[in-house]
């Protein structure tokens, strides 16, 4: 218990490990005069206490209390508060009845409304423009959540840790509908600034939406007259506070697979913390994929890898990724003497590393998506030799010009060989086919049945205009803007379609996991398919139209995903028979799925096989920029 009057519910006090720290940093060494606490002067007992050396908040740099340190202010369309009580009471009754608070925290604003209020939380998704993507749940506590969601002991260990990031975990229990739009999970996390404990002392609700502050897919916002434009018009309040945001985090977001953390996006909490390596990366700027982005930073045998940055299509989203570069640049004292990118001409990452490339007169190496991947996969546990990779993901340019994403290769830090793939399909209408997933669904019924094939027999195609039909095969028969994808993603998406489950996407990945969220007990049963020159699903296709009317959904997702299971141990063993490689990295956004890979690494286990994952990094785009790193680490020797 805190005995000092001064610091009884202040809501900034913190410890050395949940303070916020990377958020508030400006230079190293990480001293006050570098962090935006230097605004603060400390009063006499804050400053007696930060530089007695036997004291527990010695040199504890975010040092402050009611009396010197940061304060609180609220903001409605009526008034405003300088009152912490009163500011949360108010809050609270905003939240109760059914109203959006946007509220300051440690990385960047957040929007906030009770997560039982299904009206509040509609409103929310209208006012930010974020249609039916899942939204994070703040729990007051562990038994709130237990509640809600299904919970193992991993699980509440990593909920409890001082990263508090968002774990993504089985619902038990519907919260308001709107909140996860039908899939069976939820994104839980605990209170991790004293705010969120304070306000959850007056709320009645155990858990609020708590999801960032932005419109649509824009960077998160920290500067404080930004959120009062931004936000006030869509949010009922707004509760702020006088400390500086220097480098904007999102919340992170991991799923524990396989009884191992897997992260999906890292930031908060993970970030700077560096990736050790067995070899010199010094000076080299890898700038990481176009969605999705981080960019990474050497430093000796370290990799430094950048929080969560997002689509680089987004304006203010490149705006967020320079600032990055020179953000790192600055903290590290790190000078770019090579940089990585990825192969793709056309992402703005790629742009960039070709424009420093003429600034700074520094080599430049353009590395292959899923070879990325792999090194990314390989990095983290250290593997310096030939490994089998496979990526399976839904987007990457190929050395052939094509969209790759189903990947088998033979691959070490320094090169690849592509031993086989996902069969090359049609995406009629390029990237539409990604956000109108029943272009896929159409695309490989046609490439492997044609005309001959009764499509009234789908009940997707019948849900679809027969004009838009006929375009899409026009597009494929005639080869316009209808680019070849071995996309894994594609195929979920086809396969998600054809069940009814997503014709038409409204935010990225929701077809394939609505696929597997439909998934309901267990079955090792598979569908068949064949490994010639290529991976061709025909018969996997054709067996799952012939299931379509007699058997249960869960089942038919189970099987599909079994299927894939055993594409990756078939080819896994015949690699091994050709060239007696056993170690097998799987990476890739597609691994992200839970059931599949924990089948995949059973089977591979079960076959002696030794398997690596992605832990520290995300197996999908977040984590390029360090396999861009590792594999110019030995480019440039």
């Amino acid at each position: 218990m805190e005995n000092d009057p001064e610091r009884i519910d202040y809501p900034f006090i913190n410890c050395t490990n949940c303070g916020p720290r990377f958020t508030i940093i400006e230079g190293l060494p990480y001293d006050r005069p570098k962090t935006s606490m230097k605004s603060f002067r400390m009063c006499e007992n804050c400053n007696s206490e930060y530089y007695e050396i036997l004291n527990r908040r010695f040199h504890a740099q975010p040092i402050a209390c009611n009396s010197c340190g940061p304060v609180y202010k609220y903001k409605d369309f009526g008034k405003s508060l300088s009152d912490i009580k009163q500011m949360l009471e108010e809050v609270s009754k905003q939240i109760v009845s059914g109203k959006t608070v946007a509220i300051k925290s440690l990385g960047g604003y957040h929007l906030m409304c009770d997560a039982l209020n299904n009206n509040a939380v509609s409103d929310l998704r209208y006012k930010k423009q974020r249609d039916s993507k899942p939204f994070a749940v703040m729990f007051r506590d562990i038994p709130a959540v237990r509640k809600y969601c299904y919970l193992n002991e991993i699980e509440k260990k990593e909920l409890q840790s001082w990263r508090r990031p968002i774990l993504i975990l089985k619902q038990k229990d519907i919260l308001s509908y709107s909140v996860t739009n039908g899939l069976n999970t939820t994104g839980a996390m605990l209170p991790y600034m004293p705010v969120h404990y304070m306000l959850f002392r007056n709320l009645k609700t155990p858990a609020v939406v708590l999801t960032s502050g932005n419109i649509s897919d824009e960077p998160i916002i920290i500067d404080d007259l930004s959120a009062e434009k931004q936000l006030m018009p869509i949010s009922d309040s707004i509760l702020s506070y006088n400390r500086q945001i220097l480098n904007r985090t999102d919340d992170s977001v991991i799923r524990i697979i396989d009884k191992k953390t897997s992260i999906f996006r890292r930031s908060r909490g993970f970030v700077p913390q560096p990736v050790d390596l067995k070899y010199n990366v010094e000076g080299i700027l890898a700038l990481g994929a176009e969605q999705k982005n981080s960019i990474c930073i050497g430093k000796g045998d370290q990799a430094i890898m950048s929080q969560y940055i997002g689509d680089l299509k987004n304006p203010l989203t490149y705006d967020f990724f320079n600032e990055t570069i020179d953000r790192f640049s600055d903290l590290f004292r790190f000078k770019p003497e090579f940089v990585a990118c990825d192969l793709h001409p056309d992402y703005f990452s790629t742009r960039h590393a070709e424009l420093l490339e003429d600034e700074l007169n520094i080599p430049l190496l353009r590395v292959q998506h899923h070879h990325a991947h792999i090194a990314s996969c390989m990095a983290e546990h250290g593997l310096d030799e030939e490994v089998i990779g496979i990526s399976l993901d839904g987007t990457g340019l190929g050395t052939d010009e094509n969209i790759w994403g189903g990947e088998f290769m033979i691959a070490d830090l320094k090169g690849f060989r592509r031993f086989t793939h996902f069969d090359y399909v049609p995406m009629p209408g390029g990237e539409k086919a990604i956000d109108e997933p029943w272009r896929m669904a159409f695309s490989y019924i046609y490439q492997y049945f044609g005309e001959s094939f009764d499509y009234t027999s789908v009940p997707l195609f019948n849900s679809i205009e027969k004009k838009k039909l006929m375009l899409v095969k026009e597009m494929i028969v005639k080869k316009i803007n209808s680019p070849m994808t071995s996309g894994a993603g594609r195929l979920f998406d086809a396969v998600s379609a054809i069940l009814g489950f997503c014709s038409v996407a409204t935010f990225d990945s929701e077809a394939p996991m609505r696929l597997e969220s439909a998934i309901d007990g267990n079955t090792n049963d598979y569908y068949p398919f064949m490994t010639d020159k290529t991976i061709v699903f025909a018969d996997t296709i054709k067996a799952i139209l012939e299931d379509l009317p007699k058997v249960n959904f869960s089942v038919i997702s189970a099987k599909f995903h079994n299927t894939i299971a055993r594409v990756i141990l078939e080819v896994s063993k015949q690699i091994r028979k050709e060239t007696a490689l056993n170690n097998v990295v799987l990476s890739g956004g597609v691994f992200q799925n839970k059931y599949l890979l924990e089948k995949s690494v059973y089977l591979l286990n079960f076959s002696r096989f030794k398997v690596f994952t992605n832990h520290v990094v995300p197996a999908n785009d977040g984590g390029i920029s360090l396999g861009q790193l590792v594999i110019a680490s030995k480019t440039r020797r």
